[in-house]
């Protein structure tokens, strides 16, 4: 280590943030089909990657992906999604929609994420992705978590980063969620939904539930009466909502 770095009691190398090191790890990590071959070795024939995400994001909703890869097509350049730029993303995000042998996506809106937990909202969406797909997988990777569907599964941390079918999934949830995001920028210009993705910045950030609650205003007009309504429309009339 080059002794003028500083580091503090665990290490860590001081005035770096933990996501920044965080990244420097990731970087560092090889993706490949190493916990496919154990997989097709054990007798899996469709090993699906599944990942999400938005799980650690202000605004929207958390998406996953499921995706079957073809053992005898290759598509190099497989990683994390956090670690690729976002034309590289949208360049590997066609190749396996192209290529994969079966695909599915899913989403779990934030009034469902605000009513269950963010971590359940996460294993829902990747349920869901998994059920979508039009072939039953005898085999599940899945980055860091398990879900209730009745096969093999292999939970593997940083799976994203060392997986190739996580990765594609993660690369497939990523391009879907930020094209959502984009749409939803038109809607909500004011919170710069097309650069931060929901996610927090030092910029004009989301604040996930007076979003949701005036994302809901138009049909709550519609269902309540009185002075729930009366409450609801006050606020959208100050601008309440609006940072």
């Amino acid at each position: 280590m080059d002794p003028r770095r500083k580091t503090g009691k665990n290490g860590e190398e001081q005035g770096i943030s933990p996501s920044a090191l965080k990244m420097r790890m990731l970087k560092k990590l090889r993706c490949t089909q190493r916990f496919e071959k154990l997989a097709w070795l054990a007798g899996a024939k469709l090993v699906a990657g599944v990942d999400e995400v938005g799980r650690g994001s202000l605004f929207g909703p958390v998406v996953a992906a499921a995706v079957i890869l073809n053992p005898e097509d290759r598509i190099r350049g497989l990683r994390d999604s956090k670690l690729l730029p976002p034309e590289r993303r949208e360049v590997l995000a066609a190749q396996i929609r192209d290529r994969a042998v079966c695909f599915a996506i899913a989403e779990v809106d934030s009034a469902t994420i605000d009513a269950i937990n963010i971590y359940q909202a996460s294993r829902r969406a990747m349920l869901q992705a998994v059920q979508l797909l039009s072939l039953r997988p005898d085999h599940l990777l899945i980055d860091a978590m398990q879900i209730d569907f009745d096969c093999a599964q292999t939970k593997i941390i940083h799976g994203d980063a060392l997986s190739a079918s996580i990765a594609a999934a993660s690369i497939i949830a990523k391009v879907e969620r930020d094209r959502m995001m984009r749409e939803l920028h038109e809607v909500y210009p004011h919170y710069n939904l097309a650069s931060n993705k929901g996610y927090s910045t030092p910029t004009p950030s989301p604040y996930h539930r007076c979003i949701n609650l005036f994302y809901q205003c138009s049909q709550l007009r519609k269902t309540t009466s009185g002075a729930e309504a009366q409450f609801i429309s006050s606020l959208i009339g100050t601008s309440k909502l609006v940072p």
